[in-house]
């Protein structure tokens, strides 16, 4: 994906993991991992109860659209 594709909200997969999109910066996407767990309520913010990950510019090119 392109860095200009991204939205807040949207979700994406990374490998076998589904991500959200929290943040978007300059050349950075922020997101959580929402396969992680079973409780909901981890996934309300911001703050969030999960780790937010950064994938920079480079790791940008090797994520997947989701699609329902």
């Amino acid at each position: 994906m392109r860095h200009e594709e991204f939205k807040i909200g949207m979700e994406f997969n990374v490998e076998n993991a589904r991500f959200r999109c929290t943040d978007i910066g300059t050349r950075t996407i922020i997101a959580i991992n929402i396969t992680d767990h079973d409780d909901l309520t981890w996934y309300n913010g911001p703050p969030y109860a999960v780790v937010e990950h950064v994938f920079d510019e480079y790791e940008i090119e090797n994520i997947e659209k989701f699609i329902k």
